[in-house]
């Protein structure tokens, strides 16, 4: 989050009137050995002004066991987190 903010990330995509969706497909868990490896498979919608882009995207983590908390009641800390693919399957000029 950091790394995007100072370069100016979020600015942008404010100033930009850019919304994005994501939405997962599924999400694979390896619970059999720990830390717990995860790769979430998930489609990512940007509309623009100008254009609705739909692309693929692949993520990868681990999970660390964590105590339970308000804030964090399934009691993970996600580390290593990794976009593996970010490619675009489909841009409609609107």
């Amino acid at each position: 989050y950091k790394d995007l903010a100072e370069k100016g990330y979020y600015n942008r995509v404010i100033s930009g009137n850019v919304t994005q969706t994501v939405e997962i497909d599924s999400v694979k868990c390896d619970f059999d050995q720990y830390p717990y490896k995860v790769n979430t498979y998930a489609r990512q919608l940007i509309v623009r002004e100008s254009s609705l882009t739909v692309r693929s995207l692949v993520t990868s983590c681990r999970l660390l066991n964590a105590t339970r908390s308000d804030n964090n009641p399934h009691g993970f800390i996600i580390e290593a987190f990794t976009i593996t693919k970010n490619k675009d399957l489909q841009t409609v000029k609107r």
